[in-house]
């Protein structure tokens, strides 16, 4: 795995969840990311988030350690499963691809986090 911040895959996910669906979601997508994490190495982070006045917009921030690690992750059971089972919950979908502006500080971020008890 390449361990360059300038090769991370970097992206925003912005989606709006139908109403009906936002509890049974939000319980798939939490099983889905804590699974991406802990098992796929290339997964630095999938961050889920809910606006806090629109609880039907949800964000993710996604960082992959390159888009091999990101094409991995597409095929893997965990995701496939959120993908399928989540498919008519989702009213729309934007991928935003981002672009880290520091990304050596990355690491210091997530060593700060470690720190937290």
């Amino acid at each position: 795995m390449n361990k360059d911040p300038s090769n991370m895959l970097i992206r925003i996910a912005e989606i709006e969840i139908f109403n009906d669906y936002i509890d049974q979601y939000l319980e798939i997508l939490k099983e889905e990311s804590e699974a991406s994490v802990r098992l796929e190495p290339g997964v630095l982070c999938i961050y889920p988030m809910q606006e806090s006045e629109r609880p039907d917009q949800i964000r993710l921030l996604e960082i992959y350690a390159d888009s091999t690690a990101y094409q991995s992750h597409l095929k893997t059971p965990h995701f496939l499963k959120y993908k399928t089972s989540t498919l008519h919950m989702v009213k729309s979908l934007a991928l935003i691809d981002m672009k880290a502006i520091d990304g050596e500080s990355m690491s210091k971020l997530f060593a700060k986090i470690n720190t937290l008890d």
